[in-house]
């Protein structure tokens, strides 16, 4: 497979796990919470209610980690069951969907063990219910039989933590939410941070950066570790092939222009996004449907992957009537924006 076989442009930049990226965060996962880069204000809290638990000896209070994709929430859950001493057993919220297969799994957890469910805001509503129960008063009920003559049998669990992670925090449920006793709230990273993270998974990669080919790389990551890493690897991969070896600065721009990655780590599908909405509809206000027809994609595409970054660099604005792009948008297109926006 060649250098630019691996991932379209638009994976590239994704935010959610595709290709290798499974295998290789696992190899580069940190051990411990002084390991982990970045996230300074959850690292020093969650660092005091780990501590005061093994101080009591007891299970600490069920963690709720909340963010975007690609920021370090299931990096943190492992780490958190190492700083415990303790096993962790790892399922996502849309894999339970019946009472039953959460039943199974908190039975099986021994005293201390960590449960980490991944995207918690799918899990199925009967599991949630359970959930409930078992996170207040290690219990589960198992109901036997249909009808009338159903029975609720009252099974004991072991006391455990469990660690939610969501990257969705406004679908959780109230009562849900509520039983966390500790939640973390993740931001993006600055480009210094991706730029501590991109040197150390060179380390441990064997890859030989230098400091402005980092520097170049964090520049276009859109805050996201997960993006830095696989950029990392793909300006690796181009280095091998057309150049040294070595990630300097020029390689760097190189081989991010055969992704089509931009100065700000816009890709090909965020600047057509741009394109169509100034182009063909004057800056808007547009729908997102209009909006995706327009581009040749789906609309849950365009929400979950384009648009937050958009926002969040100011080059799009959400209204009540629609998507709109901003004076800066104009700008980076190379556009003068028409007089009165």
């Amino acid at each position: 497979m060649t250098y630019d076989e691996h991932e379209s442009d638009e994976e590239v930049v994704s935010p959610y796990q595709v290709g290798e990226d499974r295998d290789v965060e696992t190899s580069l996962r940190p051990k411990s919470l002084t390991e982990f880069v970045g996230q300074v204000r959850v690292r020093d809290q969650l660092g005091v209610v780990l501590e005061s638990a093994k101080r009591r000896d007891q299970a600490p209070d069920h963690i709720l980690l909340s963010g975007p994709p690609g920021l370090g929430k299931t990096s943190l859950a492992f780490i958190i069951a190492l700083e415990l001493g303790a096993s962790i057993r790892v399922t996502s919220g849309p894999a339970i969907e019946r009472a039953g297969d959460l039943a199974a799994m908190l039975s099986n957890l021994a005293e201390g063990d960590v449960l980490f469910i991944d995207e918690i805001h799918r899990i199925a509503r009967p599991a949630e219910e359970m959930l409930y129960v078992a996170m207040e008063d290690f219990r589960v009920d198992v109901v036997v039989g249909k009808g009338p003559g159903a029975t609720a049998i009252p099974l004991d669990v072991a006391p455990f933590t469990l660690v939610g992670a969501t990257t969705r925090s406004g679908l959780l449920t109230g009562p849900l939410r509520d039983r966390f006793g500790f939640t973390a709230h993740m931001d993006f990273y600055s480009k210094d941070e991706l730029v501590r993270v991109l040197h150390r998974s060179a380390r441990l990669l064997e890859i030989d950066l230098t400091d402005e080919g980092a520097d170049e790389i964090g520049r276009r990551s859109r805050g996201t570790p997960r993006i830095a890493n696989r950029l990392l690897r793909r300006a690796r991969d181009f280095a091998q092939v057309r150049a040294n070896g070595v990630l300097t600065r020029e390689v760097c721009r190189a081989a991010l222009a055969v992704y089509d990655i931009d100065e700000i780590g816009l890709d090909r599908l965020d600047k057509l996004v741009l394109e169509a909405l100034v182009n063909g509809f004057a800056g808007g206000p547009v729908g997102v449907s209009t909006l995706a027809i327009a581009v040749g994609e789906e609309s849950q595409t365009i929400e979950e992957v384009v648009e937050p970054f958009l926002v969040r660099a100011g080059l799009l604005a959400r209204t009540q009537r629609g998507r709109i792009a901003t004076e800066s948008a104009w700008q980076h297109l190379g556009l003068t924006p028409p007089t009165g926006r």
